[in-house]
């Protein structure tokens, strides 16, 4: 399965300053690679994006299009209150 990243994810995943939580972060999402098959993944409702994958305290919010296989992380953000 192709995963793309938005270039908002990519901003947001970069200007993290965990460096540690970075690379959790891109290992979880090449583990997307498996979805749906991929532990800590949620459907979402009521909320823009289809999915979110847990990440310590980072949640990935993404979208899945079935016909071309393509995974397309859209947010990367620290939970607070206001996450969903």
């Amino acid at each position: 399965m192709e995963i793309i990243w938005t270039p908002k994810a990519l901003k947001q995943l970069s200007k993290l300053k965990n460096k540690a939580a970075q690379k959790r972060i891109v290992v979880a999402v090449r583990a997307l690679a498996d979805f749906p098959d991929t532990p800590g993944v949620k459907a979402l409702t009521n909320h823009r994006r289809a999915y979110r994958l847990r990440v310590g305290d980072y949640r990935i919010l993404f979208d899945v299009f079935d016909q071309a296989r393509i995974i397309s992380i859209e947010e990367v953000k620290k939970r607070d209150e206001r996450t969903y």
